[in-house]
């Protein structure tokens, strides 16, 4: 029991020290309240406003994907290091691990879980007519009443091929 005393001992110290710590704040800390010490800190900036959005669940997905791999990563170095001394079944355990984290892993793409733009539009083929130009769907602003600018030289314009 003697040989745990120093672990007891630096126990109670570092108690003693935390209480110790908060009692000192509450005695000596000046309270002073302002409305500037009680609204939210954003890097002097008064907010306004709340926030525009949450964060998407998408960003803990790819927070969670990260902490997965790290955690197999922790795993597989102590692994490598002691590959000849684990033999087969050390092997196979290794590649069931990863196999099922591999896994997951296809499974969180196939869900779009890294998918952070916005939904891509599928054209479907034959749904654009081929007469849709530029030219024949963007109005010019402030072009009523000028004269066409001439297509420059060596281009392929509204007329056909290259000169």
């Amino acid at each position: 029991m003697g040989q745990y005393l120093p672990i007891f001992a630096l126990l109670v110290l570092a108690v003693l020290f935390g209480a110790g710590s908060f009692v000192a704040s509450r005695l000596l800390a000046p309270r002073l309240p302002t409305s500037a010490k009680l609204g939210p800190y954003e890097c002097g900036i008064e907010p306004s406003r709340e926030p525009p959005r949450r964060f998407s669940v998408r960003f803990y997905l790819v927070a969670m994907i990260f902490i997965v791999f790290d955690v197999e990563v922790m795993f597989l170095f102590p692994f490598a290091t002691v590959l000849d001394d684990v033999g087969l079944f050390g092997f196979v355990a290794v590649m069931i691990f990863s196999v099922a984290l591999f896994e997951s892993f296809l499974y969180l793409l196939g869900n779009g879980a890294l998918e952070w733009g916005p939904t891509a539009r599928k054209v479907l083929p034959g749904a654009v007519a081929p007469a849709r130009t530029a030219a024949t769907t963007v109005r010019r602003v402030g072009a009523e009443g000028r004269e066409p600018v001439p297509a420059l030289a060596g281009s392929a314009g509204e007329g056909g091929a290259a000169a």
